[in-house]
């Protein structure tokens, strides 16, 4: 098979590349601005944000610019650029210093809570004034510097809104402490601390999330090999793979990760290529044949010709495959961009006009201005519109977790629930991703099955390759023992001869019978039926005589045609995409019961599969447990990785079945879509409460008695909060119909 991928067309000399790290990234208008501030050099082409994996990507003029001149762009904007060598770092260090002020924030806020009705004790006040301060000032800092720093770019972010509400709930409790107001009583300090503590949660949640984006990319680079066997004129020399260049050639043996992509020039063997393919079985590889680097030699040896090193590699290409993928915005996001943008300005216009309607319009006076227009700030501070989202999908997360079901990806919730199309990978998604051996054929009835069964456990018995493991585990369910074997031989490419109980022993393919000059003419129409069926064949042979066939096939999991039976009854269109041979796709997918199936697919097949469908309009999930299903995983709206599978594709995956059970998918859409019905029902009752709540603490129903003092207002606040976070928990009622 060959697994070679177009090279991509090299960048113009002139223009250079720079991928880099990000700091003081708080919220998609942070990515917006500091894109557009980048654009605005003309000698920048490209300007890429990535808010997940804080990371940036900027592609300019080296005439004009080098990569110290764009660290200077990213600094003037208001962030910090960093290194990507040091970015993994400084985003452990990001993470515990989130996690340590939320647990700061939380605690310093509790006792303002729980004390917040008696304001007539004077010790009380002090204390609440203290704590109070505390947090504004050192946990609520960030807002404050995330806010500065979006109204030096002329923007407005959601930091600008949380430092206005903390700022004006905190300065009005100050004065009115300090009697400039009045009374005591229209104190309310717990509202910024509370405020700030849980916007300090969604932080250390974001934070953590970003944290684990960036995994996959690592995964795939510990992947490459460290080692070669670079082999010269003057013999074998063991050098690091970084110095092997295109034209050397290097010597793999068995059980040694290739190096390189390059073409066999001497030996063969069989060659563990589920890196690409997803298939579990071995590829036989001979001279002529091409490998790719990263694939692991299962037995064997080879003398491989370096032809694509470095970016080039086939790894190489699949990690700017996650890469790219990753860092697509969708759809909904720069919907949420524009929202964003709108709503602080709306707001704080909203606050203006109240204070002049009422002092300049009614002749109030300033204090009764002033607390009309700081109401309509605390009651609008984006509490309840920020938690409706994240506790729905926290609870909803939970229940998932409770199942076997991992989010990684927040929104994935959301977005699973609106899928229409499913792509399914058959090894070890739909397959166990093993072979077992379904069939075993006797040459005539004279021959005993069982003692053919023990020939072949026996023979195979001393060998690693995945079809022989079947053959003894089938041995052993049988209650076959291997025996003792003499002049063992296992040759790569062809099977295993050995000496058993006075016979010669020939266990391998076609090519090793035909070696041995034994005829394989009377299991012919026996071994055409089986390999159509798209099974793998191991002959045995006793004293130069076939004496029967083994058939070896992929399997489906437990529970597999019930969940693509289920998905069906969502109306979700379910395809099975993979690696294989057309025969053996097709056997799975009418087994399986899958409305479509697509075959012979490498990895750039699978990512430019999803982009079809995605480009007609369609969300589109994916399921997968390879490195090779990873371009696609990070491309899908939702990507989904079975937990038994390679660590990269749980890393990619938006959402892992740490069970590994199919089921599991049938599970998460049915979480996610009610965990989307919770988020509109929270949004509408939040926009309810805004579209209510504005006008009567902007005062226009004062003429009828009905009022809202800014404390009440903040208690209002509060109160709209709580009732998001109790209706986001009425979510676990679906656990029991899961």
């Amino acid at each position: 098979m060959n697994t070679v991928l177009p090279h991509p067309t090299p960048a113009h000399a002139t223009t250079g590349e720079l991928t880099f790290g990000v700091r003081g990234l708080h919220c998609a208008s942070c990515v917006n601005t500091l894109e557009r501030k980048l654009r605005e050099h003309q000698a920048v082409s490209t300007a890429i944000i990535n808010l997940a994996t804080e990371t940036g990507f900027v592609r300019f003029d080296t005439r004009e610019l080098n990569d110290s001149d764009i660290f200077n762009l990213v600094a003037h904007a208001g962030y910090t650029p960093v290194e990507l060598a040091g970015a993994a770092a400084a985003s452990d260090e990001d993470l515990l210093s989130q996690r340590n002020w939320f647990i700061f924030s939380l605690s310093a806020a509790l006792p303002i809570m729980i004390t917040m009705g008696n304001h007539g004790n004077h010790a009380v006040m002090q204390l609440n004034l203290l704590l109070a301060t505390v947090i504004q000032f050192s946990a609520g800092l960030l807002f404050y510097r995330g806010a500065w720093s979006a109204l030096k770019n002329r923007t407005a972010n959601m930091d600008v809104l949380v430092a206005l509400g903390t700022s004006a709930a905190y300065f009005y409790s100050l004065a009115t402490y300090y009697g400039l107001f009045g009374t005591h009583q229209g104190v309310f300090f717990e509202t910024s601390a509370m405020l700030i503590a849980f916007i300090r949660l969604g932080k250390y949640l974001e934070a953590r999330a970003r944290g684990k984006a960036g995994d996959a990319l690592k995964k795939l680079l510990h992947l490459q090999a460290d080692k070669a066997i670079l082999v010269t004129e003057s013999g074998e020399e063991a050098v690091p793979a970084s110095v092997i260049r295109v034209g050397d050639v290097v010597l793999v043996r068995a059980g040694e990760i290739i190096p390189v992509d390059g073409t066999v020039i001497q030996g063969g063997g069989a060659v563990n290529e589920s890196m690409i393919t997803g298939e579990a079985l071995p590829v036989l590889k001979s001279v002529g044949d091409t490998v790719a680097g990263a694939t692991l030699s299962t037995n064997g040896f080879l003398y491989i010709k370096a032809t694509r090193i470095g970016e080039a590699t086939l790894l190489s290409q699949i990690i700017t495959m996650v890469r790219n993928a990753q860092g697509d915005k969708a759809p909904i996001q720069k919907f949420a961009d524009t929202v964003s943008a709108w709503f602080v300005p709306v707001v704080m216009l909203l606050s203006a006009l109240t204070f002049i309607y009422w002092y300049s319009f009614h002749a109030s006076g300033f204090l009764t201005a002033f607390r009309f227009a700081i109401s309509v700030l605390v009651i609008a501070c984006p509490c309840a519109m920020g938690l409706a989202t994240p506790t729905a999908i926290m609870v909803g997360s939970g229940i998932a977790l409770g199942r076997g079901i991992l989010v990684k990806r927040g929104s994935a919730l959301e977005v699973i629930s609106k899928i229409s199309l499913l792509f399914l990978d058959k090894t070890g998604t739909i397959t166990k991703g093993t072979p077992e051996m379904t069939d075993l054929v006797p040459v005539a009835r004279s021959i005993d099955p069982l003692k053919l069964l023990e020939c072949l456990a026996t023979a195979e018995a001393y060998s690693t390759h995945p079809l022989a493991q079947a053959a003894v585990a089938a041995a052993h369910e049988a209650g076959v023992a291997p025996g003792e074997v003499e002049e063992f031989e296992e040759r790569g490419g062809f099977g295993i001869t050995c000496s058993y109980g006075g016979c010669s022993l020939a266990v391998g393919n076609e090519r090793l019978m035909e070696e041995q000059g034994i005829s394989l003419a009377p299991l012919a129409k026996k071994t055409a039926a089986l390999t159509g069926a798209g099974k793998s064949l191991v002959y045995v042979a006793a004293d130069n005589s076939l004496v029967g066939v083994a058939a070896f096939a992929d399997s489906l999991r437990d529970g597999s045609r019930e969940a693509i039976a289920r998905l069906r009854s969502l109306g979700i269109t379910t395809c099975m995409i993979t690696g294989d041979h057309a025969t053996s796709a097709e056997r799975i997918a009418e087994q399986a019961g899958v409305d479509r199936f697509e075959a012979e697919v490498l990895p750039e097949r699978k990512l430019a599969v999803v982009k079809e469908y995605q480009s007609r309009g369609l969300i589109v999930g994916m399921v997968g447990d390879g490195i090779n299903d990873a371009p696609a995983l990070a491309q899908a709206d939702v990507g989904i990785a079975i937990g038994a599978g390679t660590d990269v594709a749980k890393e990619t995956g938006d959402i892992v079945l740490i069970r590994s059970e199919l089921l599991d998918v049938v599970r998460a859409i049915t979480i996610g879509r009610e965990t989307l019905r919770k988020i509109r029902q929270n949004l509408f009752w939040a926009l309810c409460y805004n579209i209510l709540g504005i006008p009567v603490a902007a005062g226009l129903l004062s003429r009828y008695g009905v009022t809202l003092k800014p404390e009440y207002a903040g208690l209002a606040m509060a109160f709209s909060s709580v009732s998001v976070v109790v209706n986001s928990l009425l979510l676990k009622k679906i656990n029991k119909t899961l």
